[in-house]
């Protein structure tokens, strides 16, 4: 045992769909618009992290969803449990660490499109500590879907860990990376996309937009970056391309949807909001530019909401913007 050990959790004896690993966190987010960060007074405390909004989001579209993650032994961890629990996701694979608080994420909101963050991660945050023996892989081989972030690649020994639990998938169909590429977590662009292209390598399905892309394989533009992508040996390719759409490339289709007009209040939830939806609609089966429209959607939605994991939409809001429709904020 080292001293970086996550106590496990309970187990989840669930049939799960969906598991997604990686950051989960608290976010807080400014109750006023278009103020620095030293001049905000008033913040909203909410579940944060990209794996953990990807399993809420997939979870409020009706599917069994759980995390793979950590959290600290401290107040901000029990109101993350709370959280997942609260949003009907499984946490039977969320340890709690004896060495690392729970990490905060605080953000400025500028809109339609300047959103700073800042991570307070440092040195290790806890879904950093997992340990590959920690593992429950027969639930990971078993779920339907198995959704990891480059993020995760980071720091050992979560980065053995995630790809310990890729190997264990075997490239079986869903297995997705999501580059989720965040300049902070990585020393260069150079070490974080030869860690990508191990990932990719290892997947059935890439996403991520086209900064992304181009750190993950050097491609910026739609059609050279899903090219390089597949050439890595994913089956499906995604590049998510802001205002211009999102493009999607398989061996024999390629498809290109538009994007959703909305107000933009806080971007920052929207790609997750995507992934969710994603998730939903490879294990129902539809056809790539049903599942692209659908997830285009679901990211509107949350786009033109403050929160990230509270404002994940239901069936319902997604039909209703699908159908012309507003839907609350």
């Amino acid at each position: 045992m080292t001293s970086t050990r996550i106590e496990a959790g309970p187990r989840s004896t669930a049939d799960l769909e969906v598991i997604t690993m990686g950051r989960l966190g608290v976010d807080l987010y400014p109750l006023q618009d278009g103020v620095p960060l030293e001049q905000v007074t008033t913040f909203g405390k909410y579940l944060g992290g990209s794996a953990a909004n990807v399993a809420v989001a997939a979870a409020r579209l009706g599917r069994c969803a759980g995390l793979v993650s950590g959290v600290g032994d401290d107040g901000f961890g029990r109101f993350l449990r709370a959280e997942l629990a609260r949003f009907g996701v499984a946490s039977g694979q969320v340890g709690t660490s004896t060495t690392a608080p729970t990490p905060i994420t605080f953000c400025e909101i500028f809109p339609p499109d300047h959103f700073p963050i800042t991570f307070y991660r440092d040195p290790i945050a806890p879904d950093q500590q997992i340990e590959p023996e920690e593992l429950d892989l027969r639930a990971i081989r078993a779920a339907d879907l198995f959704w990891t972030t480059l993020g995760g690649l980071a720091k050992e020994p979560a980065r053995s860990a995630q790809l310990t639990a890729l190997d264990a998938r075997g490239r079986r169909a869903h297995t997705v990376i999501d580059l989720d590429y965040r300049a902070t977590f990585w020393p260069d662009r150079e070490t974080a996309g030869e860690a990508a292209r191990s990932a990719i390598a290892r997947s059935t399905i890439a996403v991520g937009n086209r900064e992304e892309c181009e750190v993950a394989v050097g491609e910026r533009d739609d059609e050279g970056a899903a090219a390089a992508l597949l050439g890595l040996g994913v089956d499906l390719a995604i590049v998510k391309s802001g205002p211009d759409g999102v493009y999607a490339r398989t061996a024999t289709d390629e498809v290109r949807v538009p994007s959703h007009r909305v107000e933009v209040v806080n971007g920052l939830g929207a790609g997750d909001a995507f992934g969710g939806a994603l998730c939903h609609g490879l294990l129902a089966g539809w056809d790539l530019e049903r599942i692209l429209r659908y997830a285009n959607a679901a990211g509107a939605i949350v786009a033109g909401r403050r929160e990230c994991a509270e404002a994940m939409p239901t069936p319902a809001e997604v039909d209703a913007v699908l159908a012309g429709e507003r839907v609350a904020r």
